[in-house]
């Protein structure tokens, strides 16, 4: 194979995507492993190399010494083409083997639009596309990921999922594949046995009804079966793996730095987001920890910049000092130090000084909503001032370029909701004339907005997502009363947020839909050169479902919805409570100021978080 890709890889763009041989990389003797498990990221070499997660998982495993992960990434569309012209099947970057060589076949799901993906891969992989359809001796296709949380859209095309952080349930389900290998269970026992793992669900041993109007009647387990899936959390932060010795890749990617993970989980509670109903609750790691495994990762990859990576960061209670045990190493040798996911509320002068010892990068804060009223209605606990506030700060210092987030489409969002981002974004330009010492540089102020997209284990899960002429609308009207210069406004597209609205709420009838998007061309759509929303369109009208039933329709509190089965440990009473509180107003307190008792402390067996 290796003279064949020789031949077609000057056809294709960025080569070095499918050659694997990158500096950190684990290649080990085939003969001395008795598993091989393939990691597949559904999208492109760049964007999952920056994944952390992967990295984290293929060190978990490859330091298994009997065990070998290999990476597998989505082959961009030339390179697709010339692999089936060529009949080279889709391979393990380490050793060259096609899918169908491993035992098991494992997806992180991040994203749905990258479900189509799935199905490309495992088909150009030479694997049967449809669980039911897998032999004795085809590998064990596993997936896990945020998407996880709800699996039935693919619940078709995988095995068995896993719910929760990899790194604890995944090494477990390797054991007991290697054990089933040496006993010869067959498929079926194997599955039954994983399907009793603590985070593991077997779609296949639940039934789903319906009722007549098109909503889940319920979700049965087979005897013997667990009724509901909890997922599996890391306790211990500085105990768990950390990947010091990772690969450096050899073309750039998307996030080429060290990335450190301060902690898992938030103690904010925003109402639409799921990773943070995801991930809860708080796990930190110490700064002893963390400052040790920057260096040591920055000593082992020659990179020049790092970032500190939560969910909030500057949530993190001793992040001064973090920063400063960082910057003792960073500063000497010109390593640039990064914070994404700051919160406006709680930037400060000294982080501020600390960040530009080294170099100053963009500051990138997410208001979500224009006024105080729908903050306080999605929970953001963030006000005006405190975003001017942080704004003339930052600006008093040098900075002179902010970029602001926000979502349209909030539930109780009114236009009155939607003006109040342009009247923000002129106070924030107005806070850098009144704060900045050289007005002869300009301001640089980026306002970008996406569609809401209600997400399964929110408070908002029971939402609909406004339709696409709405969000166009609301678009528009902000547009038209953003007409300061210095203010740049950008926006999502509609059409994509909904079918990532149908498909993150979606039941299993949808896996016929995203098999017939992919049949008729459907891949890589996260992508605007390769998504159609006529081929979506056509997809949902051909197996007699509506887009709009998913992604439109506010469900009804007592509905039983597709992931009911599947816990965060996030209790559905704590959810239903948070969206009363929207319609209401009521700000719920962050979980160092009181416990909210959601359930999800249970996990770490009842003690307060890690907050």
């Amino acid at each position: 194979m290796n003279r064949i890709l020789e031949r077609i890889l000057p056809r294709v763009q960025k080569p070095a995507r499918y050659t694997g041989g990158e500096y950190g990389e684990v290649v080990k003797d085939k003969r001395k492993v008795d598993f091989r498990f393939a990691f597949c990221f559904p999208d492109t070499y760049e964007i999952g190399m920056s994944n952390l997660g992967m990295r984290i998982l293929y060190g978990v495993l490859n330091e298994m010494p009997e065990v070998w992960c290999e990476r597998v990434f989505a082959p961009w569309g030339d390179m697709e083409a010339e692999m089936r012209r060529e009949g080279i099947p889709l391979y393990g970057l380490e050793s060259g083997d096609p899918l169908q060589d491993f035992d098991m076949v494992g997806f992180s799901l991040g994203y749905e639009m990258a479900y189509t993906n799935v199905l490309n891969m495992l088909e150009l992989g030479g694997l049967p596309l449809h669980s039911a359809e897998r032999g004795e001796y085809d590998p064990i296709v596993v997936a896990g990921g945020t998407c996880a949380f709800n699996p039935e859209p693919l619940a078709d095309f995988i095995d068995l999922f896993l719910l929760g952080e990899g790194e604890e349930v995944l090494p477990e389900l390797v054991e007991l594949a290697r054990k089933r290998n040496r006993e010869e269970w067959s498929r079926k026992e194997f599955l039954h046995e994983a399907a009793n793992l603590p985070g593991v669900y077997v779609p296949a041993f639940y039934a789903v009804s319906y009722h007549e109007d098109g909503t889940v009647s319920a979700v049965t387990p087979q005897a013997g079966i667990p009724q509901t899936v909890t997922k599996r959390i890391v306790r211990d932060m500085d105990n768990a793996y950390y990947p010091v010795k990772t690969i450096v890749p050899s073309t750039e990617i998307v996030h080429d730095r060290v990335t450190l993970e301060v902690f898992r989980g938030c103690i904010r509670g925003c109402r639409f987001c799921q990773a943070g109903f995801a991930y809860r609750p708080v796990r930190c790691k110490s700064v002893d920890k963390l400052v040790e495994q920057g260096v040591e990762s920055c000593q082992f990859s020659g990179y020049q910049e790092m970032t500190l990576s939560s969910l909030s960061t500057s949530d993190y209670k001793p992040l001064e000092m973090l920063c400063d045990g960082l910057l003792d190493y960073c500063e000497p040798r010109d390593i640039g130090l990064s914070l994404p996911s700051l919160r406006a509320d709680n930037f400060s002068m000294g982080l501020m000084e600390r960040l530009q010892r080294v170099r100053k990068s963009g500051l990138t804060f997410a208001p979500e909503a224009g006024t105080q009223r729908l903050r306080d209605a999605i929970n953001k606990n963030v006000t005006e001032e405190d975003l001017l506030k942080t704004c003339r700060t930052a600006f008093s210092g040098g900075w002179n370029s902010v970029k602001l987030y926000f979502m349209l489409g909030l539930p109780t969002e009114t236009d009155e909701d939607v003006l109040g981002i342009a009247e923000l974004a002129q106070k924030v330009y107005e806070a850098w004339r009144e704060t900045t010492p050289n007005r002869s540089r300009g301001v640089r102020i980026t306002v970008s907005t996406s569609c809401f997209v209600p997400k399964p284990h929110t408070p908002f899960q029971w939402e609909g997502q406004v339709t696409m002429e709405e969000y166009v609308r609301r678009v528009t009207l902000l547009r038209e009363h953003m007409r300061n210069r210095a203010i740049t406004y950008n926006w999502h597209d509609s059409e994509t947020s909904l079918v990532e609205a149908a498909l993150s709420r979606g039941d299993r009838r949808l896996g016929k839909v995203l098999e017939r998007v992919w049949q008729s061309g459907g891949r890589l759509d996260a992508w605007s050169e390769y998504f159609s929303m006529e081929r979506w369109q056509k997809a949902f009208d051909a197996c007699g479902l509506d887009m709009a039933f998913y992604a439109n329709r506010v469900r009804n509190e007592n509905e039983t919805l597709p992931w009911s089965h599947l816990s965060t440990g996030v209790s559905p009473a704590f959810l239903l409570r948070e969206k009363e509180r929207c319609y209401a107003c009521i700000i719920t307190p962050d979980c160092r100021k009181q416990c909210t008792g959601c359930g999800a402390n249970s996990l770490t067996g009842g003690g307060a978080c890690d907050a």
